[in-house]
């Protein structure tokens, strides 16, 4: 069984296409949309959480490609600037889901993305403005 974060970005042509029930139909795959921005006649923006066997989750991400999505990991767009980040820890208290943790060793600030949905409660709670969302 494999699961991945993702962000999906879909060209204005498909906004009204069932792309997520093909998914979940034909390739069998638990879709879990973490969030979404999609606006009729412009690109729309879905990070997700994809989840099924290798198979299937193969013949999904094929599927997408071929439409014209376009798809990357998403730890590319949330990511923290080290040489401006002060390891104050302000960002540890509202992250919702432990992927900003404190090292209670080094007393370093640890990010983990693969636990991060994006949600981007750490942006404004960054003193220094260290973390960053592209999307």
């Amino acid at each position: 069984m494999i699961t991945k974060r993702i962000v999906l970005k879909f060209p204005s042509k498909l906004i009204d296409k069932p792309i997520v029930y093909r998914l979940v139909k034909d390739y069998g795959l638990v879709f879990n949309i973490l969030r979404a921005r999609v606006t009729p006649k412009e690109e729309g923006e879905m990070v997700v959480e994809l989840q099924g066997e290798q198979g299937n989750f193969s013949g999904g991400v094929k599927y997408l490609k071929d439409l014209g999505v376009k798809m990357q990991p998403l730890s590319q767009d949330v990511t923290r600037d080290d040489a401006r980040c002060t390891h104050c820890g302000a960002c540890v208290t509202v992250c919702p889901t432990g992927a900003l943790r404190m090292d209670k060793e080094t007393m370093q600030v640890v990010f983990e993305s693969e636990k991060c949905i994006a949600c981007e409660v750490c942006v404004p709670a960054c003193p220094p403005r260290a973390m960053k969302v592209k999307f």
